[in-house]
């Protein structure tokens, strides 16, 4: 079936493809502009792909880039406390999925704009047209003239859309249900949670956790299993020459044949703490749990999620979990040495900040310890420990 009441004759089909290809492009320019380049500078873009990102924004939701970027920022800098603009964990999960457009108009203060939103566009445009008062409200009214013209009456249903998209899912999904439901690659220090292994539908974005605990990467998957479509695209420009110092969180090496520990080496694994932590869920406590043919028995319905909860800060768990690990920690004293080693190497990652020669003591102690706790694979993974390094082994030491 044909229609004709713009100026295009369209089939049914056509109207939906536009949908989705604007309100993808729009996808895009929030994660990649908005959330990567200019709130974490995560990544540099080319002057004129940039203005293109900045012009779409404008054109499709908006949205300010000062704005955005010094609200993302202060929640990055808040998260999970009463400062922060949009916690489902302080505001409840309801109001930030309904009220997340509201939530972010409320944080647009002068004091988040002059504290967080340093580094922004500052420009004729930006003053003139994207942030004043009326061109701002320009732009979104020229998509609604622009679908009107081409689909007729329908064009008004495809300009609602786009309205509602950003809104939607990333001021309402991604800020609501990303800190509350998921699963959780990393032990960041807040509520964030992957919602999917699959980036697609938000740009990446769905891999929040993952985000958090590395918020200066441009790329946002981590597991061989993950796709971050954001990251292809960034792939693309960096091709194509329109982007450039890409970066993907802490750089740190492993050297095979390296034992001994120093300051380098604390160093380096401080700064890939994360990641660390994760290997030891998946290398020691995974396999503990395995070895231990009781655990099963005794864990219950409960099995599965053990070693999440064994990697798991304390203070993420309710009195009822305390209860539990208490008790199963009585019938199962191994797994309570390996947890109060978990806490310990957390504890050490902490001495960073403070003193070098605390942290390089604190951290050679700790895997002198493990190393004769007399687990094999606690004792491999000490070993792996020994190994990292700030640069590659073939440049100097710095």
């Amino acid at each position: 079936m044909t229609l004709a009441t713009g100026l295009l004759q369209w089939h049914w089909w056509q109207p939906v493809l536009y949908t989705l290809i604007l309100t993808h492009i729009t996808i895009v320019s929030v994660t990649v502009y908005l959330h990567r380049h200019s709130a974490h500078r995560a990544l540099d873009l080319h002057p004129a792909l940039a203005h293109f990102f900045r012009f779409w924004l404008w054109l499709t939701t908006s949205i300010k880039t000062r704005e955005w970027t010094a609200i993302h920022r202060r929640h990055h800098a808040t998260c999970e406390t009463e400062k922060d603009p949009h916690s489902p964990q302080v505001l409840g999960l309801k109001k930030v999925l309904l009220e997340g457009s509201e939530l972010y108009k409320q944080a647009a203060d002068e004091t988040t704009l002059n504290r967080f939103g340093k580094g922004t566009p500052d420009d004729w445009l930006e003053r003139n047209i994207y942030s004043h008062r009326f061109g701002n409200l320009a732009g979104i009214a020229t998509l609604a003239l622009i679908n009107i013209a081409l689909f007729g009456p329908i064009g008004i249903t495809i300009w609602a859309i786009q309205m509602l998209w950003i809104p939607f899912w990333a001021a309402g999904i991604i800020n609501g249900l990303a800190h509350f439901w998921g699963y959780r690659n990393y032990e960041s220090p807040d509520a964030a949670r992957n919602i999917s292994p699959v980036g697609l539908l938000i740009g990446g974005e769905e891999l929040h956790n993952n985000h958090h605990t590395y918020p200066n990467s441009a790329k946002l998957s981590s597991r061989w299993y993950e796709f971050d479509i954001g990251w292809t695209y960034i792939r693309l420009f960096s091709w194509l020459g329109m982007a450039k110092n890409i970066r993907r969180g802490p750089v740190v090496y492993r050297e095979t044949d390296k034992s001994l520990i120093d300051l380098e080496t604390a160093m380096a694994a401080a700064n890939d703490r994360f990641r660390i932590m994760a290997q030891f869920r998946r290398q020691v406590l995974r396999q503990a749990i395995r070895e231990d043919r009781t655990v099963r028995e005794t864990a219950g319905r409960h099995y599965r999620r053990l070693a999440t909860w064994l990697t798991q800060n304390q203070e993420h768990w309710d009195e009822a979990r305390h209860q539990w690990m208490d008790q199963f920690f009585d019938k199962h004293p191994e797994l309570q040495k390996l947890h109060a080693l978990k806490e310990e190497l957390n504890q050490i990652w902490a001495l960073r900040t403070r003193s070098r020669d605390e942290l390089v003591t604190a951290f050679k102690a700790w895997c002198e310890k493990a190393e004769n706790a007399g687990s094999d694979a606690l004792a491999e993974f000490a070993a792996t420990l020994r190994q990292y390094r700030l640069q590659p082994a073939h440049l100097p030491a710095r």
